[in-house]
């Protein structure tokens, strides 16, 4: 009840993120579904029913990812003082965030079971009644334990991710002037946070997909783990070196986006450029990793394009809906992420204005680092986007 009652009375940015979040979780429990589905209608084909829902991974991680990056930035999870004399300390908080993190997905669970009964006609009185029968393998019965069992996975991994990612954030008690002494100090000085050590393994990890994809890309192409639409001549290999190579990205970002931090403050550098660069340093480790699934994404999707972009409907309408929620559940996980880097940095932000440092300096350095963080992702992702699809059109 405390859950409802905070939704009901939470901000309307905030109540909208929710609904993306059950959107999400709508559009995952309808691509579970459809894969039922089509396990109920074609008993023979069972291999190809297994990989129908082993496509459902890929969105189903993204929606995952996205929830618990809103669940981090909901204002009524965040550790306040006080709190904890009512009974709200982090154990409290952390439940209280799964709890309204599940609320959302099973709304959107319920909704796509909904919706895709009445597109297979088990439902009538609304417009559209079994518009989509033939898709949907409306002639074989809907094992409802099954369905509901698969729409409750979302619900329960959001869930489950939030509250861990909530248990096991520290909680800051720095004073805001210390904040901003902390922001301006040297990088060698006692107290900035350790640099991110998975740069090494995120180049090995993206190195041997792209590997594994160019060597597995030989061969006849016949598909061994087709996309649930008309992309069919990827080999199960080169879809195995993809997702390592994605991987690899996400554990590489929070080095490069640290990595970007440093060489801001190369060169002798002015009060903006430090402070842009010990900001970005200090916030590597928050928008790191969704900055490089992101990249991962838009080069698979840059590489897709140079494959199969001329062909004549290269997609089924499944392929384009589990795209679009990758696409856009981890663009929207990034901008959350970024939302919570500067909740994050609010205190320091005040403080340096009560110093007297001008607003524009503030603005100068978060171009700053939005410049240099493009500057090295966006070449990256065309380098990889490159490398991806060479192989597989030559």
């Amino acid at each position: 009840m405390l859950a409802l009652r905070l939704a009901r009375g939470s901000h309307p940015l905030v109540l909208l993120r929710r609904l993306l979040v059950a959107a999400a979780s709508a559009g995952v429990g309808f691509l579970l579904l459809c894969a039922l589905g089509y396990a109920s209608g074609h008993p023979a084909h069972s291999a190809g029913a297994v990989l129908r829902l082993l496509w459902c991974l890929v969105p189903f991680a993204a929606t995952v990812q996205f929830a618990v990056a809103v669940a981090r930035t909901d204002p009524s999870t965040r550790p306040r003082s006080g709190l904890s004399a009512v009974g709200l300390g982090p154990v409290r908080l952390a439940v209280l965030a799964a709890v309204s993190t599940a609320v959302s997905c099973t709304l959107g669970s319920m909704v796509a079971l909904l919706f895709y009964l009445h597109l297979r006609g088990d439902l009538s009185g609304l417009p559209f009644d079994g518009a989509a029968a033939g898709l949907l393998d409306a002639e074989a019965p809907l094992p409802l334990p099954a369905a509901l069992v698969l729409l409750a996975l979302v619900p329960l991994a959001a869930a489950a991710g939030s509250a861990f990612a909530l248990r096991a954030e520290p909680v800051s008690t720095a004073a805001p002037d210390d904040a901003s002494s902390e922001v301006l100090t040297e990088p060698e000085a006692p107290g900035p946070t350790a640099p991110p050590t998975g740069l090494p393994w995120g180049v090995a990890l993206t190195a041997a997909g792209l590997a594994i994809e160019a060597y597995m890309s030989r061969g006849d192409g016949r598909s061994l783990l087709p996309l649930p639409g008309r992309l069919d001549a990827t080999p199960a290999g080169v879809l195995a070196g993809w997702a390592l190579t994605a991987a690899g990205l996400a554990v590489a970002g929070p080095g490069l986006a640290h990595l970007c931090g440093r060489l801001l403050q190369a060169a002798r550098p002015g009060a903006v450029r430090l402070l842009a660069g010990r900001v970005l340093m200090d916030e590597s480790r928050r928008i790191g990793r969704p900055l490089g699934v992101v990249c991962a994404v838009l080069a698979a999707a840059a590489a897709a394009y140079a494959l199969y972009g001329t062909a004549p409907r290269p997609l089924g309408p499944l392929t384009v809906l589990g795209a679009v929620l990758v696409l856009g559940c981890t663009t929207a996980t990034l901008l959350t992420s970024a939302l919570e880097a500067r909740q994050a940095r609010e205190q320091t932000a005040q403080a340096l204005l009560r110093l007297g440092a001008p607003v524009s300096a503030l603005r100068a350095a978060t171009a700053l680092r939005a410049a240099a963080l493009l500057i090295v992702f966006a070449p990256l992702t065309w380098l990889i986007a490159e490398l991806a699809a060479l192989p597989l059109t030559v």
